[in-house]
């Protein structure tokens, strides 16, 4: 199952599990969509890969299936060579 994590890795901007804003890579890699574009020029600092919109978790299915309150966060933030 898919880990919703809370945060863009990046700019540790708050992504709730019915964000449109978020994009993932196939590691599950957070980010939201102005880093991911922009800073990150759409591939994943962590494995090269590219991102895709992260689905939602419908709020009726959160409290069987809760999403992640784990935040991950780049050390000094991301960069296009991080």
């Amino acid at each position: 199952m898919l880990e919703l994590r809370p945060n863009c890795e990046c700019c540790n901007k708050d992504l709730p599990p019915d964000s449109s804003e978020a994009v993932i890579c196939t590691f599950e890699c957070t980010f939201c969509q102005s880093c991911a574009s922009g800073v990150l020029a759409n591939q994943c600092p962590n494995c090269g890969g590219n991102f895709s919109t992260r689905p939602i978790r419908p709020a009726s299915l959160l409290g069987k299936y809760p999403a992640s309150t784990k935040r991950v966060l780049k050390a000094g933030g991301c960069s296009a060579n991080s």
